[in-house]
C-alpha cells in the first residue's frame, strides 16, 4: 500500500486540515500519515484560536515518519509561521528528494479566518521549489502571485515558478451554465478542469481535500493532469453528497466522493 504524508494543521470540527486529508487518502486507497503543525479551535463558522506547535517537535514528527515509512507523496497545508515553514522546507530539502510534493498555500479558511501570520508570506516562496504543483485558490493566487483571471501580464510570475500551479475556484458562465473552473499552468501551457458549479455552503475543507486527492493519485503513479482531473471530480461528488451539518460552511462527504470518482 502506498503511504502519503500530510503536513498540516488540525481542524477540531473534522472537515478540513489533517482530518480532511486523512479521509481523502482513505477514499483513494492509500495510507495516510500526518505531521501536525498547528492546533486550531474551530467549527464550520470559523477559527476561534490557533496554537502553533514548536518547530523542534514538528521536525521530530517528520523524522519519526520518514524513519519508518517509504513516503510516496507529500501534501503540505497550513504551516502558519515563518519558523514552521523553514522547519518543513529544511527537512524536505534534506530527505524529500524525488518525492512529489503538493503545496496548498493556505491563507484563510472558507469562513474567512486568517490562517497565515504576516511574517510568513515571503518564506512560503521556498516551498514552490520543493513542489510538483501548488494549488492556490483565486484569492491566494492574487495575494501571493499577483494573479488576475484573464490578465496576461499577471501570469508572468506564475510562468517563472519552478513548479506547476493550479488556480482554483474560477466561476465561469458557459452556454448558460455556471461552471467551477480550475486552471493548471504548467510552464506556459494551460489546461482547464471544470465541473458544474454547485450553489452550496458545504465547502469546508474543499481546498485541503483537493490537494490531498492530487497527492494520493500521484502516489498511485498517475500523471499530474490525470491526478488533478480525479481530484476535481472527487471534490465535486463529495460536495454533491455533503451531509448538511453545522451552522456555517459545512463539510463534504469524502467517502462518497471517493466511491464515485474511482
Amino acid at each position: 500500500m502506498k503511504v502519503v504524508l500530510t503536513i498540516a494543521g488540525s481542524d477540531s470540527s473534522g472537515g478540513a486540515g489533517i482530518q480532511a486529508d486523512i479521509k481523502t487518502f482513505e477514499a483513494f486507497g492509500v495510507f495516510g500519515c500526518s505531521v501536525l503543525t498547528v492546533l486550531t479551535t474551530q467549527n464550520t463558522e470559523g477559527v476561534r484560536d490557533i496554537y502553533p506547535l514548536e518547530p523542534g517537535f514538528i521536525r521530530a514528527q517528520l523524522e519519526a515518519v520518514f524513519d519508518d515509512f517509504d513516503i510516496a507523496a507529500v501534501k503540505i497545508g497550513m504551516l502558519y509561521s515563518e519558523e514552521i515553514i523553514d522547519t518543513v522546507a529544511d527537512f524536505l530539502e534534506e530527505r524529500g528528494e524525488d518525492i512529489p510534493v503538493v503545496f496548498d498555500p493556505v491563507f484563510v479558511s472558507k469562513a474567512g479566518s486568517k490562517l497565515l501570520s504576516d511574517d510568513a508570506r515571503e518564506a512560503m516562496q521556498r516551498l514552490f521549489a520543493l513542489s510538483v504543483v501548488a494549488t492556490p485558490n483565486l484569492y491566494e493566487a492574487n495575494e501571493l502571485l499577483g494573479y488576475e483571471f484573464a490578465h496576461t501580464a499577471s501570469l508572468e510570475r506564475i510562468f517563472s515558478l519552478p513548479c506547476s500551479v493550479v488556480v482554483k475556484n474560477h466561476l465561469v458562465e458557459r452556454e448558460g451554465r455556471a461552471l467551477s473552473v480550475d486552471i493548471l499552468y504548467r510552464g506556459r501551457e494551460k489546461n482547464v478542469f471544470d465541473a458544474p458549479y454547485i450553489d452550496t455552503t458545504s465547502t469546508h475543507g474543499t481546498g485541503c481535500s483537493f490537494s490531498s486527492a492530487i497527492a494520493a493519485n500521484l502516489a498511485l503513479g498517475r500523471g499530474l493532469e490525470e491526478s488533478i482531473g480525479r481530484a476535481k471530480r472527487f471534490v465535486y461528488e463529495a460536495i454533491k453528497a455533503a451531509p448538511q451539518i453545522g451552522h456555517g460552511a459545512g463539510p463534504i462527504a469524502h467517502r462518497r466522493g471517493g466511491e464515485l470518482c474511482q
